[in-house]
């Protein structure tokens, strides 16, 4: 069981342990003298992160202890998390390293490693991370972090923009598109509107005014409602919100409503199978994924693959497969031709050409995926015991599960960044989720104490 590593790297307070000056330092000297194991010689690596105000001083005693071990690094600055796995293989850095947390709160943030390939995945890294943080002794919570200067290169994010729109953007006019952008006030902010307009989009934007502290506060894809109405006051033909780091993205179409990544996969995989080219015929989604999208690609044909929540998870099973497309219901879709990190960029502008080459509207697109109803409960734990172990648990699972009668399912996961265990209950119309949700719910509270030791 790791202590640091989550489902996506590490992840935590900014000040608390690990995510302090000195263990940063030793996660950057540990990951030289990885490379330098492995490679022989001086390792190259990049850097860049989302715009919380805690991300330049991490970046920096990440590069300090990288430099004091003998390996060499350059600063993308602010970029999207997928920029940095674009620049880490087009470049021929020996790994990426992106300071974020994604769409948690500003006082939160994390790290996350890209290879030379692209993926994240490297078991031998994180155990010596692991290892290596292990032998410290923590340090109080800090607020003062100290030295923050860390010269950034502007070429990296001008190579990123032009992969953008020269190569994904290559031949996809958005002249006739009106197109509304919600940044997240995050790493987003100073890409997109760029790229749509220079794809001949005309743009309306939010969440572009960054102060290090409103990162994903009441906008992005964790507060959709909010691009809703802007989408609907400026009059676009669709909207995009981003997340913190930009790996994702959710749309808002003409209709006002949410168009999530189980509905991005449908109408990519459909379309794709339409023009013979869904080869092999199958979809990675994850376990969180609707019931509906299974159903409604069943009925073409097409094998929809599950995996643990993860986008690491979903790569895995992509490459295994072979699979053209995989992702999550959290707007974290991966096109395995193009990139093999999640890009909310990529999926938008992969989106809107889908959209353009079949002259259809959003809405249009998407409205042959009929849901589930589906429900998710989240509740706090103090500590996370297998569910099988839990008699309380265990006994309303098997209640929960004849109830459905096969007509829908019971998810039950721990959250890999939180003390937090999460019940997701779907089923055909005529069952009453939220009630037993709450019975599993309530169970989980009896056995585990409500997060309270």
């Amino acid at each position: 069981m790791k202590r640091f590593f989550g489902t996506d790297g590490i992840r935590g307070r900014a000040g608390d342990f690990p995510l302090q000056p000195d263990a940063l330092r030793t996660i950057g000297a540990t990951l030289t003298d990885v490379f330098l194991g492995r490679a022989g010689r001086t390792p190259r690596f990049v850097i860049g992160g989302d715009t919380r105000e805690s991300s330049p001083w991490m970046a920096a005693a990440l590069a300090d202890g990288i430099t004091r071990a003998g390996g060499t690094v350059s600063c993308a600055g602010i970029i999207p998390t997928a920029g940095i796995a674009y620049l880490t293989r087009a470049e021929g850095f020996d790994a990426g390293i992106v300071v974020s947390a994604s769409h948690n709160p500003f006082q939160d943030n994390g790290i996350k490693f890209f290879l030379a390939s692209g993926e994240k995945r490297d078991d031998a890294l994180e155990a010596a991370i692991e290892a290596a943080l292990n032998r410290l002794t923590p340090a109080p919570p800090t607020t003062t972090p100290g030295e923050t200067t860390l010269w950034e290169d502007p070429t990296h994010a001008l190579s990123y923009l032009e992969f953008l729109t020269q190569h994904i953007g290559d031949n996809l006019d958005l002249s006739d598109w009106v197109v509304a952008l919600d940044c997240a006030h995050g790493a987003a902010a100073p890409y997109a509107n760029i790229v749509f307009q220079a794809l001949g989009a005309k743009t309306f934007v939010t969440g572009a005014a960054a102060n290090g502290r409103n990162i994903n506060d009441q906008c992005g894809t964790v507060h959709i409602q909010h691009l809703a109405a802007f989408t609907r006051s400026v009059g676009a033909h669709l909207g995009i919100a981003f997340d913190g780091d930009a790996d994702r993205c959710l749309f808002v179409d003409d209709h006002g409503e949410v168009v999530d990544g189980d509905a991005i996969l449908y109408a990519l995989a459909t379309a794709a199978d339409e023009r013979g080219e869904l080869t092999p015929r199958c979809v990675v989604a994850t376990v969180m994924s609707n019931m509906g999208l299974e159903v409604a690609l069943q009925q073409r044909g097409i094998e929809l693959i599950r995996t643990p929540v993860g986008d690491r998870a979903v790569l895995a099973a992509m490459l295994e497969h072979g699979a053209l497309f995989g992702g999550e219901q959290s707007g974290h879709i991966i096109f395995a031709r193009q990139s093999l990190a999640g890009d909310g960029l990529i999926t938008a502008l992969n989106v809107l050409r889908l959209l353009t080459e079949r002259n259809l509207s959003l809405h249009d697109a998407t409205r042959e995926l009929t849901r589930f109803p589906q429900t998710l409960v989240n509740i706090p734990v103090r500590e996370k015991r297998p569910f099988e172990a839990l008699p309380s648990v265990a006994a309303t699972v098997r209640e929960v599960e004849a109830q459905l009668a096969g007509r829908g399912r019971l998810l039950l996961r721990y959250s890999g960044t939180e003390n937090m265990a999460r019940v997701m209950l779907e089923a055909a119309n005529g069952i009453d989720i939220g009630a037993l949700a709450a019975q599993v719910a309530a169970a989980i509270e009896r056995d585990l104490g409500n997060g309270r030791p």
